[in-house]
């Protein structure tokens, strides 16, 4: 993807008070003259707070365990512990155990319903998984609250809540951009004045050492419809460099999101306070295939304090 971005035309539109850059790039080794493509248009809407809980679908939540679990548990004591019962192996049962860098380790079981599909629900965060082959998920979700509820709701019958604290929030900046769909949206960050390419650009496709901070996509990108999420998280303090972070939100133009309307949104911790943003991009037609629309200025910039 880096090898594609040869900036081709600008444009950006005002909604709602907020200057929002939108470059058009387009496949390396095209000529780099402008495009027959129509400028594609944004609609940002006013930002709102996260709901408590989604509203877009009714919910059918089990009882709620509350655990007890330590950050010191391991993986397999969870499970052991949530599949001793046999007599209640098919009910859908969650529990949440806090770990480093506020992240969150979610495991999920439902013994007689393997590979059902999931929407994992936290704090206005939303991405969608499945139940492996033994009815079992475990993930890493980054925390977006210290009191962090997750609520699991399966495609058919009961789901399950799980609950844990989160205590070292306060020591990370974290940034959401989610989507439903192959949209083709991406989180970047160039911390400390990086390029693209360079080290301390982060993005999904970097490797792990790539900066600073680092981005993870959570949802199961396979699924018809899938509802995805891509987290960027970096640590407040610490470390040897400071100053700024630029965040982008980029969308490839594909044969899928061609010629229509995409959405996104986004959700910004920062000093414990999370802002949310919804987006909707209207995609240039399908000859701009392959080329990538760059939202600077979307996401407000982090600053970052060295030791």
């Amino acid at each position: 993807m880096i090898s594609k971005r040869t900036a081709l035309m600008s444009a950006a539109t005002l909604c709602s008070a907020l200057a929002i850059g939108l470059v058009m790039q387009h496949t390396a080794g095209s000529p780099q003259t402008s495009v027959a493509a129509p400028v594609a248009e944004l609609a940002v809407v006013a930002e709102t707070a996260p709901p408590d809980l989604p509203a877009d679908v009714p919910l059918q939540i089990d009882a709620i365990r509350l655990t007890a679990a330590t950050p010191e548990a391991g993986e397999g004591d969870a499970q052991q512990v949530l599949r001793q019962n046999p007599e209640t192996s098919c009910e859908m049962t969650a529990e949440a155990v806090p770990g480093p860098m506020a992240e969150v380790r979610l495991t999920v079981l439902s013994l007689c319903r393997p590979g059902e599909r999931l929407t994992i629900h936290h704090n206005g965060m939303m991405f969608s998984s499945r139940l492996d082959a033994t009815g079992a998920l475990t993930v890493q979700i980054p925390a977006l609250s210290s009191s962090a509820v997750f609520i699991v709701e399966p495609k058919s019958g009961r789901g399950a809540v799980a609950t844990t604290s989160v205590p070292d929030l306060d020591l990370v900046s974290r940034v959401v951009l989610q989507w439903a769909g192959n949209s083709g949206f991406e989180l970047h960050a160039r911390e400390f004045g990086a390029g693209y390419g360079s080290a301390g650009h982060v993005w999904r496709g970097a490797d792990l050492t790539a900066g600073r901070g680092s981005v993870v996509q959570l949802g199961d990108a396979t699924q018809l419809a899938p509802r995805l999420a891509e987290v960027y998280s970096v640590p407040r303090l610490g470390g040897d460099q400071s100053g700024a972070i630029d965040l982008t939100v980029e969308a490839e133009v594909t044969a899928i999101n061609c010629g229509r309307d995409v959405s996104a949104q986004t959700l910004e911790l920062r000093d414990g306070r999370l802002r949310t943003r919804d987006l909707t991009l209207a995609m240039p037609d399908c000859a701009a295939t392959g080329d990538f629309l760059v939202l600077n200025n979307l996401l407000e910039t982090l600053k970052i304090a060295a030791n």
